[in-house]
């Protein structure tokens, strides 16, 4: 079994989570050491970046930021993930016919978001402004890709998908974030014996915010549209 300091815990991005004191590595001890080798190497601190620059950071780390809503400490690495992924060429195995390859595509989209950024500001980069005004600057790419709209000549949605899929593919990818959403890590070799809805094994927490979260989601994506209507109309 791969060593771990008894008294190391994962912890829960930004301390925001719905579960408690609910820690994952309370089931390190029942993976086999293959898996638990592989998911205590992700609690690794990052090493120093490899394949972003230095201004391609200023602009990459406000977007990962924003995208994923990382707004205070403690932060799951992700532009530290991402930027290992690029630096040795781990992709996805394909890309869109209408962009670079995923590494091409990132230096180049960060580079026409500062454009955007010094457009929309008199001449200040992302990394300058605000987080309302990045937002703003980052939001207009949605928007673009949710009318399927070209962005400095590429397909917005496209730029869109690339963001968010290695965003969300290095978020939940971290033990941090299985804590936030009470994920209790691998089934094997353990297994799961009570399947079905509302079951729960002895080892699972049940969520301490009887809320779902995305109806609540939907209403102020509904009301910022309505929002946006109105602006136009004026």
């Amino acid at each position: 079994m791969p060593y771990r300091d008894p008294s190391s815990r994962a912890v829960t991005p930004q301390n925001r989570g719905r579960f408690g004191d609910f820690d994952v590595l309370d089931s390190v001890d029942q993976w086999d050491d293959v898996t638990a080798g592989v998911v205590l190497g992700r609690l690794m601190p990052p090493g120093d970046l490899a394949f972003f620059s230095v201004d391609e950071v200023a602009i990459a780390r406000p977007l990962l930021d924003l995208l994923l809503e990382q707004d205070d400490e403690p932060r799951v690495p992700i532009l530290e993930m991402i930027d290992q992924r690029l630096a040795v060429g781990e992709t996805d195995g394909w890309h869109y016919d209408d962009l670079p390859e995923d590494g091409e595509a990132w230096r180049g989209s960060l580079h026409f978001l500062d454009e955007d950024a010094q457009r929309y500001s008199h001449g200040r980069g992302l990394a300058r402004l605000n987080r309302g005004e990045q937002a703003a600057v980052i939001q207009h790419v949605q928007d673009l890709s949710s009318d399927e709209q070209a962005w400095h000549g590429w397909s917005a949605k496209h730029v869109w998908s690339l963001w968010t899929r290695y965003a969300c593919t290095a978020f939940y990818s971290h033990p941090w974030a299985w804590n936030e959403m009470g994920f209790p890590g691998p089934a094997y070799p353990r297994g799961y014996l009570n399947p079905g809805i509302d079951a729960r094994e002895k080892w699972e927490r049940a969520d301490g915010v009887d809320i779902d979260p995305v109806p609540f989601a939907d209403r102020v994506e509904s009301a910022r549209h309505r929002h946006e209507g109105l602006l136009g109309d004026a």
